[in-house]
């Protein structure tokens, strides 16, 4: 089953009211599927998420919508198993488009374990931030992060040291 690397770059939180402003797709080779500028339909500005990725109104007033993107998304994760860092969040704003996939899976719940900080107030390990899961498998930002693609590179990067042991042991021996 091929691998695909999703992020998005959002209006706010809240997948309910909030829209996608950017996407990106990757292949497990690095080649980029889907790397566009959303245009929101409902929001005209989004200064708390614009302080976090920089995606101002301008940026995005002649890109594509969400609608009009949702075949190409739908074509790049058909059948494949889609990787997102975060994926409850990414998930909940292509609830329709990622029941094509063959499986969703979040690559910071799996990184937590291996990060191995232990939260007694909610019984499991503590999730981490992509920057820090980067750093951690020795990833170098090639670009900001916060922006789409630049995630995905990151997400396949922490998903490979997770699954190839070959990665693993190159990380290991830089320590």
């Amino acid at each position: 089953m091929r691998t695909v690397f999703l992020d998005l770059e959002t209006t706010g939180l809240d997948p309910r009211t909030d829209e996608i402003v950017e996407i990106g797709i990757l292949d497990e080779d690095s080649q980029i599927l889907l790397d566009t500028l959303v245009r929101p339909v409902r929001h005209r500005s989004w200064p708390g998420a614009q302080r976090f990725h920089g995606i101002a109104p301008a940026d995005v007033q002649d890109a594509p919508t969400h609608e009009a993107l949702r075949p190409r998304i739908i074509e790049a994760v058909s059948d494949a198993l889609v990787v997102i860092y975060n994926a409850p969040f990414d998930a909940g704003f292509l609830r329709f488009e990622l029941e094509a996939s063959a499986e969703v899976r979040c690559a910071m719940r799996e990184f937590a374990e291996v990060f191995g900080e232990w939260s007694d107030w909610h019984g499991n390990y503590r999730w981490q931030k992509l920057h820090v899961a980067a750093a951690y498998v020795g990833f170098d930002w090639d670009g900001a992060s916060h922006r789409a693609i630049n995630d995905c590179q990151a997400t396949r990067a922490v998903w490979r040291y997770l699954r190839d042991p070959t990665e693993r042991a190159k990380r290991d021996a830089r320590t």
